[in-house]
C-alpha cells in the first residue's frame, strides 16, 4: 500500500474511501433539498428555508427569539430577517419585541401559519419517507440516525452562526470613511 504523502501545505488529502463518503453526502443532501423545495412551493408557495422556520415555530411552546430561530435553521442572520419579513407579509408570523429582552425579535406563528403547516405537512412527510427511509432497513436507519447525530453534534459543537461577529463592509470607492 502506497504511502498518503501531504500536499504543500502539510494537509492530508481525503482517501478514496472519504472522497466518495464527501461526495456521496452532498449529492444526496441536494438531491433531498431540491425535491423538497419542489413539493413546497407546488404545495404552499414556500421555500424550503420558509417550511424550516415555521416548523420549528409550529413545533415550539412559545415564540422564538430571531437568535434562537437562526441557531436552529443554521441560517444567516440577514438572511432570516429578510425570509421572516417574507413570511410576516403573508400573514404567517408576527414579530414583536421579546417580552423579556427589548433588544430581541419574538417571532409567533399565526393561525394562518398553523394552517400552511397543517396543510403541507403531509405531502411532505410523504416525499421524506419515499426518498430517505424507503430505501433503508431498520437496521440502516439506526446506524443512519446515530452516524449523522454524532457528525451533528461535532459541528454543533463550535460557536453558533449567530456568536460570529458581524463582518463591516468596505466603504465603496471614493465614499467617506465611517467613524465610529
Amino acid at each position: 500500500m502506497s504511502e498518503i504523502r501531504p500536499d504543500a501545505d502539510g494537509v492530508q488529502p481525503l482517501d478514496p474511501a472519504q472522497l466518495n463518503t464527501y461526495f456521496v453526502l452532498l449529492e444526496s443532501v441536494s438531491l433531498l433539498q431540491y425535491q423538497l423545495e419542489q413539493q413546497l412551493r407546488a404545495d404552499g408557495g414556500i421555500s424550503y428555508v420558509q417550511f424550516e422556520l415555521l416548523a420549528r415555530l409550529a413545533d415550539a411552546p412559545g415564540p422564538l427569539t430571531m437568535t434562537q430561530l437562526a441557531d436552529g435553521v443554521v441560517y444567516s442572520r440577514s438572511g432570516l430577517t429578510y425570509q421572516a419579513g417574507l413570511l410576516e407579509k403573508a400573514g404567517l408570523i408576527t414579530r414583536s419585541p421579546a417580552p423579556d429582552d427589548d433588544r430581541a425579535t419574538a417571532v409567533a406563528l399565526t393561525d394562518e401559519g398553523f394552517a400552511l403547516i397543517r396543510r403541507i405537512l403531509p405531502g411532505h412527510i410523504q416525499l421524506v419517507r419515499h426518498l430517505l427511509f424507503d430505501p433503508l432497513s431498520d437496521n440502516d436507519l439506526q446506524d443512519l440516525g446515530s452516524i449523522m447525530t454524532r457528525v451533528r453534534d461535532h459541528m454543533r459543537a463550535q460557536p453558533p452562526r449567530s456568536a460570529a461577529a458581524r463582518k463591516r463592509r468596505a466603504p465603496a470607492p471614493g465614499a467617506a470613511p465611517v467613524k465610529d
